[in-house]
């Protein structure tokens, strides 16, 4: 529905903002963010994939466990490169035990110590061949391990996607089963930015974490095993950055948290803002408002870049604290390191591979705690999706469904109560009758519910009281789409969609042939002014009709009903924007539409309904006159005044 008429016809319950392109954009940014919930319930989309999330965790365990023997084969390595200059620098012929018996004699307990924990052959030198081979299977486990993560981060991507496709899906089916009273409470640049921008963060957060969370704790569980084997002491040192990461991280986690949820917030408002701007660029022209616009908009974008700025200044700590505290791991294990290679209680490949191991320990301790800020971001994007798709739906269609036996186009309103919000009743006790074949013109001054009548028929909105009946059956008891292919609306805003001339036409029905649609477009003027455009019907038209005028919008419309040929037609000021020649044409044109089927004719223009079979006067809700066109007017009552007030001579 139009915002046009929803202020003329209705009073929906909408919260307090500003109106119009530059009206207020004071919504609250934030709310609390529950993260834990909505974290389990993003992981949970992943449901459906968990076979493949195992091999994707099996993958990484592979890629791992190769990554993570490399080091412990590189201090094999380094222990094979220096017993060999070791044992070069020894007299050639002695033994190993009688290098260091000489040494302990003489007094040299240290060094003694030093050799007695490496494997020596006194003149030899570096054994190139065991170096080589172990070189090689470094080699060999380093590709393996690259081989693998790229298989998991393959299939990986496979999931993730898979898990968005799925989750668009939910989103547009769920716009579809919202009532319209939902879209008037929220405006279309923030749920397009639901829609949008929080989908594709939701992606790129699952993209980038998921892979980094797995491999970063597998790393972390296989360092600590392999630190543990070499050396249950300097394990313990390394371990000391646990506590201290975890601490550092969620004391900034926290901060960061809510400023992710105003970030996410403030980018919605600003797509409203500027959506709302766009669709009004002609109006904001028109009163010079083009100033406050820009002082509106950069209020918020200022708004925008300091949630931003601090989300991410705040969650980008994360990284820094992490090298820092490595770094104190580091000096801490080499200091320990070298004194257990003098004492002979290491050797210095062990101590080699264990600096690398606490490497490979911090290093995915920082990955996590960067992953932090993303997770944040990414969560808080979930929750507005989610709030998205839990919010109430439309009452579903009855099962079974009931339908007509007969297609005649009778309409009966039986004591129809309706108001949008519950403290401002509309329409009480509306009692009608609308035979077959018959006009009916409803008239009457703006914000009586006219548009609000028709509504209900289409069940845009659900009765509050009372029921209608569409052929002896209850409307409430037939399947939208049912009821709605029975009818068709011509509304006073137009709306074409991005495509020729001929889709928009067909699009009433789209198995329409090419005379039927010949036979609409000639019927309803639009063959006139089709062949003055170039491409004639294969003209395209983009998603806002603006190479066509307003009139000719509006002409196109009209042909789409006439095409779809319902057994009840509405028109909601069918002819507003046509000029007053075209007007009469198309006056002749409706007449032959409306034959044989049930008509609702909204008007304001009285000229337009003279012919009606009946004519109903609607003032806040209710039906206070109704008759022909010669009743009413003879009545002296509120149709008389409306039609005077058109009609009648100035009066000085």
């Amino acid at each position: 529905m139009s915002d046009t008429e929803t202020a003329d016809d209705k009073v929906p319950a909408r919260p307090p903002r500003g109106g119009g392109p530059f009206g207020g954009m004071n919504m609250p940014a934030e709310k609390a963010m529950n993260f834990g919930p909505s974290a389990k319930r993003l992981i949970g989309t992943l449901r459906p994939e968990r076979v493949w999330l195992v091999l994707v965790l099996a993958l990484a365990v592979i890629s791992v466990t190769f990554s993570v023997i490399g080091p412990r084969l590189l201090g094999e390595g380094t222990n094979l490169i220096f017993s060999g200059v070791v044992s070069k620098a020894l007299p050639a012929g002695a033994t190993q035990a009688e290098v260091i018996a000489g040494l302990r004699a003489s007094g040299d307990t240290a060094q003694a110590d030093m050799l007695s924990a490496m494997t020596l052959t006194p003149g030899l030198g570096i054994d190139f061949a065991a170096l080589s081979a172990v070189l090689f299977w470094v080699l060999a486990l380093y590709i393996l391990a690259s081989v693998f993560s790229w298989l998991q981060a393959l299939v990986l991507n496979a999931v993730v996607q898979r898990t968005v496709f799925r989750l668009r899906e939910e989103i547009e089916a769920k716009i579809n089963r919202l009532p319209l009273g939902y879209f008037d409470t929220v405006k279309r640049g923030e749920l397009l930015s639901r829609v949008t921008n929080d989908v594709d963060n939701i992606s790129q957060s699952l993209q980038q974490s998921l892979s980094q969370v797995v491999t970063s704790l597998l790393t972390v569980i296989g360092v600590i095993v392999m630190m543990l084997l070499l050396s249950p002491l300097l394990a313990v040192i390394a371990l000391v950055t646990v506590p201290l990461t975890l601490v550092t991280t969620v004391l900034i986690a926290k901060r960061s948290q809510r400023l992710f949820v105003a970030q996410w917030a403030h980018t919605g408002e600003l797509n409203g803002q500027i959506e709302e701007t766009f669709s009004g660029h002609a109006l904001v022209k028109v009163f010079g408002r083009q100033k406050e616009v820009e002082q509106r908009f950069a209020a918020k974008n200022d708004e925008l870049y300091e949630a931003s700025f601090g989300a991410q200044f705040v969650s980008g700590m994360i990284m820094p604290a992490m090298t820092f505290i490595g770094n104190l791991v580091y000096v801490a294990i080499a200091v320990v390191g070298g004194l257990q290679v003098a004492s002979g209680a290491m050797q210095l490949g062990d101590v080699q591979a264990f600096i690398q191991y606490s490497r490979q320990f911090t290093q995915p301790l920082a990955q996590l705690g960067s992953m932090a800020n993303l997770l944040q971001s990414g969560v808080a994007s979930a929750e507005r999706v989610f709030e998205l798709l839990d919010a109430d739906e439309q009452t579903p269609d009855a099962d079974p469904a009931e339908t007509p036996a007969e297609t005649r186009g009778r309409l009966v309103f039986e004591d129809v109560s309706f108001s949008y919000s519950a403290d401002k009743p509309l329409i009480q006790g509306l009692n009608l009758v609308a035979e077959p074949g018959q006009t009916v013109a409803i008239v009457g001054p703006t914000g009586a519910g006219k548009t609000t009548l028709v509504n209900l028929m289409m069940r845009f909105y659900e009765l509050d009281g009372g029921r209608i009946t569409l052929d002896g059956v209850d409307i409430a008891g037939m399947t939208r789409n049912d009821l709605r292919g029975r009818m068709g609306m011509v509304l006073q805003d137009t709306w074409l969609f991005g495509g020729s001339i001929r889709d928009n036409i067909a699009y009433g029905r789209p198995d329409a042939t090419e005379e039927q649609i010949l036979e609409a477009a000639t019927a309803t003027y639009v063959d006139r002014f089709v062949h003055s455009l170039p491409d004639g019907y294969d003209t395209v038209l983009d998603d806002e009709g603006g190479n066509v005028s307003a009139g000719e919008k509006q002409l196109l419309t009209i042909a789409r009903a006439f095409l779809a040929r319902p057994s009840v037609l509405i028109l909601d000021e069918a002819t507003s924007s046509v000029d007053t020649r075209t007007e009469v044409l198309v006056q002749h044109a409706m007449k032959a539409l409306r034959a044989d089927r049930t008509s609702f004719v909204i008007a304001h223009r009285l000229s337009t309904i003279r012919d009606a079979d009946l004519i109903l006067v609607m003032e806040a809700g209710q039906i206070v006159e109704q008759g022909s066109h010669a009743e009413l007017l003879e009545a002296d009552g509120a149709y008389r005044s409306l039609y005077d007030s058109q009609f009648a001579a100035a009066i000085e």
